[in-house]
């Protein structure tokens, strides 16, 4: 039986997260306006509903779901769920088994430091680069009115981005993802690319993709430190009702071809 797309046989925790952590905010508001000693109350509820929207509601085993890499050329994986499930520490918006893609020379030799502040997206090499269907499908949701912004790659501008993260936690998905394209590729399944550079999506909601199509290209938005693809599958085309779904691609490291999702930091090549 389903409710508004919402299976209800298996509703859970991971299902309500979102209503409880909007619930909470507005109880905190109300109560710091109107009694101190509720505020201290409705605090320790917020913390709870927080915790509640970050960490429950763990998505059932499945077998990984074969699709194709979403970039081609060399990449290096980061936040991967080779490496910890849930890859990105959350359940949240179906990214339990989401992977990010940056370049591997997307990064300065020194990594995370205290300077510059801030870089251009277009002095990382991932920027612009193309963004590919994972599988035919059908497009369902596109957004692309999101800026591409400067990079939050040094320990203070990583900071503000953590800042960042709770305000666009609030305005909704959209703020969270960036631009971003939603496939409908099947069989339950839905795929979710995001991070994607402003007015460079090139479907509509209702077009058919096939397999290694482009449809848009890697940008800045949304909550990013740097210019990169970030790609999971789901089972649901709402990310606010999703779970996540394990998948695999196959890709060459060290000359041999492998099938399966790069490890954190892992270089690796995707051919044509």
């Amino acid at each position: 039986m389903r409710f508004l797309g919402i299976r209800l046989s298996t509703l859970r925790w991971g299902r309500v997260r979102l209503p409880l952590f909007w619930a909470a905010s507005a109880l905190l508001l109300v109560a710091v306006v109107t009694d101190f000693v509720a505020a201290w109350i409705a605090l320790v509820l917020f913390a709870l509903a927080l915790a509640l929207y970050l960490r429950l509601g763990t998505p059932p085993r499945r077998a990984p779901v074969r699709v194709r890499a979403p970039v081609v050329g060399r990449w290096r994986a980061v936040n991967t769920p080779a490496d910890r499930v849930p890859s990105h520490g959350a359940h949240a918006y179906g990214q339990t088994y989401a992977v990010d893609l940056a370049s591997e020379r997307s990064r300065t030799d020194s990594g995370t430091d205290w300077w510059p502040l801030a870089r251009r997206p277009e002095e990382f090499a991932a920027f612009g680069e193309e963004v590919r269907a994972p599988a035919d499908g059908t497009v369902v949701r596109t957004h692309e009115t999101e800026r591409d912004h400067w990079s939050r790659t040094s320990w203070p501008a990583y900071g503000l981005m953590l800042v960042e993260g709770c305000l666009r936690e609030i305005t909704g998905p959209s703020r969270v993802l960036g631009n971003h394209v939603v496939l409908d590729l099947g069989g339950g399944v839905w795929a979710t690319l995001a991070h994607l550079r402003h007015g460079s999506v090139t479907v509509e909601p209702g077009d058919r993709v096939a397999e290694g199509d482009v449809i848009a290209r890697v940008g800045n938005s949304g909550n990013s430190s740097e210019p990169h693809i970030h790609f999971q599958l789901m089972d649901h085309r709402n990310v606010l009702f999703a779970d996540g779904v394990p998948f695999e691609f196959e890709y060459r490291r060290d000359g041999e071809t492998v099938v399966g999702v790069p490890r954190s930091d892992e270089r690796f090549l995707v051919e044509r």
